[in-house]
């Protein structure tokens, strides 16, 4: 279980932002969010207190930029872009082997928490789609090879992925 950051952190992290001409509550989750890689729930009423707004004022800027979330992320990140171009080229049978492979359904975090899976709008390579990125390192075009050899390729670069963050895992595969 990751532990959550103090309220002196956090308000380490809001004070050491870069010096603007006004702190706005925006400023401040952007602060905190560079920090922890996430909004922790105590670092609302920090930032309401340190701003003079209200909690709510902060969840209301908080919740409306997507960007910003909520939960620890896991130690890795796989982006699998969904936008318009990736997804006519047929992002859905990715997915559908990204959820597989780690377990989930949805995007979020494995079980084990070691693994966050996001949908993106955009990878920047909709030429290459369908595309995924693994600790932002992009992975092209997977989805124009056998299914096996997807599956496999996939398989091999999140079992590279585990181990490099401690997830283990034995075997091998993929390559290429």
């Amino acid at each position: 279980m990751k532990k959550h950051p103090t309220k002196e952190k956090i308000l380490e992290a809001i004070e050491n932002q870069p010096k603007i001409s006004k702190i706005t509550v925006l400023s401040c989750l952007l602060a905190v969010n560079s920090k922890f890689h996430y909004i922790p729930k105590i670092a609302v009423e920090e930032i309401a207190n340190y701003t003079g707004k209200t909690t709510n004022d902060v969840w209301g800027v908080a919740s409306f930029y997507t960007n910003f979330r909520f939960t620890p992320p896991g130690k890795a990140t796989l982006d699998v872009c969904w936008g318009p171009s990736c997804h006519l080229q047929g992002s859905q049978g990715l997915l559908k082997d990204v959820h597989k492979l780690l377990g989930i359904d949805h995007e979020g975090e494995t079980s084990d928490g070691k693994i966050t899976l996001r949908y993106s709008t955009c990878l920047g390579a909709c030429s290459q789609g369908p595309v995924f990125a693994i600790d932002h390192k992009l992975y092209l075009s997977l989805i124009h090879i056998s299914e096996p050899t997807r599956q496999a390729e996939i398989s091999y670069a999140v079992l590279c992925l585990k181990k490099k963050r401690g997830g283990g895992g034995g075997g091998g595969g993929g390559g290429g």
